[in-house]
């Protein structure tokens, strides 16, 4: 099986890297992460009008038509340069729940990116982010009331909507609402907007299909995690040419970093790293395109090594810095710390290894 991209993607890859290179370049990443509202609108503005916010909308919709792969190209180059805004948030996760949701009339204001959605599916504690929903869903005088917290919702203070998982007496219900309330909060991560949602008889719609949403929520939850394998496949990427590019400039004893060899050794393993994360997030993307049988094994293992990986890999780019590498001028730590944050949304590695655990030792699999 061929597991490169078409000359199409490639394309893509190649207009996606020049623009955010030079959003980089100019200072208008490091503006966007340092606050700058403005900077931010300016670059959706941009993107939106390149049209990346439609990638997985359908064509019926004014969309791309175009796959998970497809957009996987441009998370990665997102990942390069920690690119914050509401990339991840409204065009992957939030564009895939109203699809699947079969919420047709959100698309269209996605796909221009005139409107944001989100999702709210985070709670507290660890593990199956899916599991783990505790907010209650409860019909009021013909109307469904909310109750519960969503402590983490992406890029939550400005979308346009939610889409909020909530149990009710069938399993796990969605309920959209419009023009939601919430209130920023601050991560480890200062490239992504964090917003909390507090649920005290907060009315919302029921949306989807009638019965339990458990099974629709777990494959929701897995694109998401694919997306962030995605970002962390360019977080290594970044942080390993920014490495290596350290040690051959910087001279030390007389001699560039790069000759010594315990320098060799780290860049080496942070290149076979990387480049596992890669592969099993490209297969991870394909399977959920085509809706292979071992979709959600194939997800867990994107996130799971993904997220070893890009913690280690910019961990060692740091280490490779020396002490600049901790100064809020150089961008070591925003790669690690984009790292961290990912490898803690979509369920942590530990449960991810978990899962994949669960599926080959089951008596049945093949």
């Amino acid at each position: 099986m061929d597991f490169t991209f078409s000359a199409d993607q490639e394309a893509l890859r190649v207009s996606v890297r020049g623009l955010l290179d030079a959003m980089a370049a100019d200072g208008r990443v490091r503006a966007m992460i340092d606050g700058d509202d403005a900077a931010i609108a300016a670059m959706w503005g941009q993107i939106s009008a390149l049209g990346w916010p439609a990638l997985l909308v359908p064509e019926s919709a004014g969309g791309l038509g175009l796959s998970l792969v497809d957009a996987v190209v441009v998370l990665e180059e997102m990942g390069r340069v920690t690119l914050p805004g509401p990339y991840l948030s409204s065009a992957i996760c939030a564009t895939t729940a109203a699809r699947m949701l079969g919420l047709d009339d959100l698309l269209p204001d996605l796909a221009s990116g005139e409107k944001t959605g989100t999702l709210a599916l985070e709670e507290l504690g660890h593990d199956d982010p899916v599991e783990r929903v505790r907010t209650r869903a409860r019909r009021e005088g013909g109307h469904w009331a909310l109750h519960g917290l969503k402590p983490l919702v992406l890029d939550g203070a400005a979308a346009s909507w939610v889409i909020v998982a909530a149990r009710t007496a069938d399993g796990i219900g969605s309920f959209l609402i419009h023009q939601p309330e919430m209130v920023a909060v601050d991560t480890m991560d200062p490239t992504r907007r964090v917003a909390r949602l507090e649920l005290d008889r907060t009315f919302a719609e029921s949306v989807g299909p009638t019965g339990d949403h458990t099974a629709l929520w777990r494959q929701i939850a897995d694109t998401t995690a694919i997306a962030l394998a995605a970002e962390l496949v360019g977080v290594c990427d970044a942080a390993l040419q920014m490495a290596i590019t350290y040690a051959e400039t910087r001279v030390q004893f007389d001699v560039p970093l790069s000759s010594h060899q315990v320098i060799q050794h780290k860049l080496v393993d942070m290149l076979h790293q990387t480049e596992m994360a890669r592969v099993g997030t490209h297969f991870a993307a394909w399977a959920a395109d085509v809706d292979d049988p071992d979709r959600a094994r194939s997800a867990a293992i994107a996130k799971a090594s993904a997220g070893e990986a890009a913690v280690a890999v910019t961990g060692e780019n740091i280490q490779v810095h020396g002490a600049v590498g901790f100064t809020w001028d150089a961008d070591p730590h925003l790669l690690y710390k984009r790292a961290k944050q990912n490898d803690i949304l979509g369920g942590q590695q530990a449960w991810h290894r978990r899962r994949i655990a669960d599926a080959v030792l089951s008596p049945t699999h093949p």
